[in-house]
């Protein structure tokens, strides 16, 4: 059997970037996070923010060093899987990337060791001017990432010239058709990754009675947050969603699975997509509802895949599938959001031990939301890499063979199992600590409260060893 060096390209840069993605969704809006509570800390010289933002640190830093070490080799497939592409977009995409690097990367390595190891060795207003530089950095990072991976689904400011793409406009290929809705929908997906895991990880502390006024706490602010962005999210997305309908029709029709361009076209909520038919084989749908989302009309006319040949059209099955769940995980989260500020009368959101139980599962939802919008956006540009200009065939290295594309397939597959694994392993012994440490540490007395945390502050706490506190109301169930 020969293999396909361009299928076996696709799928190694999938699992690269899909790997990779996880890792700076949740450090961008961990970085923020982490910046309010340093604000906090310094404005009230309560010991609990600088506790959660001690522990929270030590995260980031795991994370962190997960997300460089898989994004580093990530730009070299462009070389060596990609040269058509990496040549002909040379123009644009160096430049952008090394602006990432010199506005972004350079400064979250430079401040990044303050934050870590600065703490008690500089003044407070240093090591908050330092946690604000590296969320600052993690915000100017992902602008340059998103406007150069927008242009690629909406070009704009080029032109193609014997196979060679040229900038005749920066600020309207930067600020591409598509790139403040793609920018504004995943830094909220930031945020609300680095929202639900807090909160998951807070809940499962309570639901252990360990460091529980610091976790009341951390819960707390992120119910809030989560109580805005999940919403807002909705609203981003149905405007990305029009943007998209706009430049990708073909990419909303595999969404919605809609083969004929019709009319008051359903809105599926079941469907078992078969190209080979060009229909759908089983479908439970909203009648209208399609069309009143995407042309806010009953009657408004959807396009369908029908209009392109099938070497044009994406495969619809992940596209319609990955739509579904991204879209319910959403919907999801928005409902716990809701039930948190239900629970809030009587104080409780932190004490009702299915919440809690609930919270700690969700704190896994963003990361498949993430990546299941990852490949809507992605595969459904197929089988264009930039999208109407060059596909992705065009885009592939002419010499590489499908034995080669396989060996570093593999290669990536067990070295980033590897990573994962190892920075899995760290992760979860940080986790397993807590707060603890952070309690006994003695603050710097110039900077920091004379005291550690004291039992005025902490109701109750449970050790490692020690029986269950009876008092603790999250083991009394729920409330």
């Amino acid at each position: 059997m020969e293999l396909d060096p361009l299928i076996l390209s696709r799928i190694q840069f999938a699992f690269v970037v899909s790997f990779h993605a996880i890792f700076p969704v949740f450090t961008i809006g961990l970085a923020s996070y982490i910046a309010v509570l340093e604000g906090l800390s310094f404005k009230t010289r309560n010991p609990v923010w600088m506790t959660l933002s001690s522990f929270w640190t030590k995260v980031f830093a795991v994370v962190f060093g997960m997300g460089v070490v898989s994004g580093i080799v990530m730009s070299f497939q462009f070389g060596t899987n990609w040269s058509n592409f990496a040549q002909a977009s040379a123009n644009f995409l160096g430049p952008m990337l090394s602006y990432e690097v010199i506005t972004a990367f350079f400064l979250e390595a430079a401040f990044l060791g303050v934050l870590l190891f600065g703490r008690d060795r500089v003044p407070a207003g240093v090591h908050l001017f330092a946690a604000v530089m590296v969320a600052t950095g993690t915000f100017i990072s992902s602008f340059w990432i998103l406007s150069a991976n927008s242009w690629m689904h909406t070009p704009a400011g080029t032109e193609l010239r014997d196979g060679m793409f040229f900038v005749t406009s920066w600020s309207e290929a930067i600020f591409n058709p598509s790139f403040k809705y793609r920018f504004a929908h995943m830094v909220t997906a930031s945020f609300l990754t680095g929202g639900f895991v807090v909160a998951g990880v807070s809940a499962w502390y309570l639901l252990k009675g360990r460091e529980v006024e610091a976790n009341r706490k951390a819960l707390s602010m992120c119910l809030w947050l989560l109580l805005f962005l999940a919403p807002t999210q909705a609203v981003i997305g149905d405007f990305h969603g029009l943007n998209t309908l706009e430049h990708q029709p073909m990419k909303v029709a595999a969404m919605e699975g809609n083969w004929e361009t019709s009319p008051n076209v359903p809105l599926l909520l079941f469907a078992i997509p078969d190209k080979e038919s060009q229909s759908n084989l089983f479908e439970i749908g909203i009648p209208g509802l399609a069309s009143l989302i995407l042309t806010h009309d009953w009657n408004g006319k959807v396009p369908g895949l029908e209009e392109v040949s099938v070497e044009e059209q994406p495969p619809v099955a992940i596209v319609f599938w990955s739509f579904r769940v991204m879209v319910g995980l959403g919907l999801l989260m928005i409902l716990f959001a809701l039930t948190g500020l239900v629970l809030r009368a009587g104080d409780r959101f932190w004490r009702t031990r299915w919440f809690l139980q609930g919270m700690r599962f969700m704190s896994v939802t963003p990361f498949i939301a993430v990546l299941a919008g990852w490949f809507v956006t992605e595969i459904g540009r197929a089988p264009w890499l930039v999208y109407g200009m060059m596909t992705q065939a065009e885009a592939v290295t002419p010499s590489l063979t499908g034995g080669m594309a396989l060996f570093t397939l593999v290669g990536y597959v067990v070295v980033y199992s590897l990573v994962f694994s190892a920075g899995v392993y760290y992760l979860m012994r940080v986790l397993y600590v807590g707060l603890e440490d952070d309690y006994d540490e003695e603050p710097d007395q110039a900077e920091r409260p004379k005291r550690p945390l004291s039992a005025s502050h902490v109701p109750f706490e449970v050790r490692e060893g020690s029986k269950p506190n009876p008092a603790n109301p999250a083991n009394q169930g729920d409330h």
